[in-house]
């Protein structure tokens, strides 16, 4: 075992709001570390964004780090609507660890950012932020929901521009990373991904990570910013959504009768950890937020 996975395993995790994640992730998502979760559009990258910022509020004794979050938007609007409702259920199933009129949300710092030098403004402000935060419910998770976007169209693709985007990757992580390390934080970062044209595998033609290659929606993926944004996360994870036909049996008065339906399909997966090994979870999303199932 490598020092790096020795120390995420005995880091403090903050926990995801469902145990079955938590057993996959042995814990939940660690601290002192950056965790990517990479998925398309619409397969529930916001919502363990949103989940994870309340129950990081929750006491360290139930999993949680006792700890408000800053959640840093990069696709608008917010969900303002979807974190009340998810409010509303955690209120109601840990109602015994909050005072009656009491509000999460409140210590959730929702904050927008529109280019990657605008993210990198903001972080420069942040330690002092932190710092101040001590004095009431401190701040020990970051979100960065998603980190692509700012990358969408600033750049051109030309030398030039792509050593330019990669400087910026790299000055971004190293912030998110000094931040953990200096008030143990959990950072959580959500990916986008693209489409793999071509025979060859993973990222570049480069296979990372537990898994040959990512398929969701029917079609081979793989995350967006290439490898060098890769290098600057510790752990990767990928949720996938795909559509499973299956066969019902109903009975007719004349014998059995069987119609194929189609049910929607979600998985989460481990693609690189220094802590975990490869594995992988089916999920669901409800009204009262993402939960693990299992079969």
């Amino acid at each position: 075992m490598t020092p790096q996975s020795l120390l995420q395993l005995t880091s403090q995790k903050c926990t995801t709001g469902c145990p079955i994640l938590d057993r996959l992730l042995y814990g939940g998502i660690p601290c002192d570390s950056i965790t990517e979760i990479v998925a398309e559009s619409g397969s529930g990258k916001t919502q363990i964004c949103l989940q994870l910022s309340l129950h990081a509020q929750l006491p360290v004794s139930h999993g949680g780090l006792a700890a408000s979050s800053l959640y840093l938007h990069t696709e608008f609007p917010f969900p303002f609507r979807r974190l009340h409702q998810l409010c509303l259920s955690f209120r109601s199933s840990n109602a015994h660890h909050f005072p009656v009129n009491d509000n999460p949300c409140d210590r959730i710092f929702v904050q927008s950012v529109h280019t990657a030098d605008h993210l990198l403004e903001i972080m420069s402000k942040t330690d002092p932020f932190i710092e101040n935060s001590k004095n009431q419910v401190p701040v020990r998770l970051i979100v960065i929901d998603s980190i692509a976007a700012l990358f969408r169209s600033d750049f051109d693709n030309n030398p030039v521009e792509l050593k330019r985007r990669s400087s910026l990757f790299f000055k971004i992580s190293s912030k998110l990373k000094a931040l953990a390390k200096r008030f143990n934080l959990a950072v959580l970062v959500t990916n986008q991904v693209v489409d793999l044209v071509g025979p060859n595998e993973g990222i570049n033609g480069l296979r990372i990570g537990n898994l040959v290659c990512l398929h969701t929606s029917g079609r081979r993926v793989c995350p967006a910013l290439g490898l060098a944004w890769a290098n600057c996360v510790n752990s990767r994870l990928f949720l996938s959504r795909n559509e499973e036909v299956i066969r019902e049996e109903n009975e007719k008065s004349n014998g059995q009768s069987c119609d194929f339906v189609k049910k929607k399909m979600r998985k989460l997966y481990v693609v690189f950890a220094p802590h975990l090994p490869e594995s992988s979870c089916e999920f669901e999303i409800t009204r009262e937020g993402l939960f693990g199932v299992e079969r």
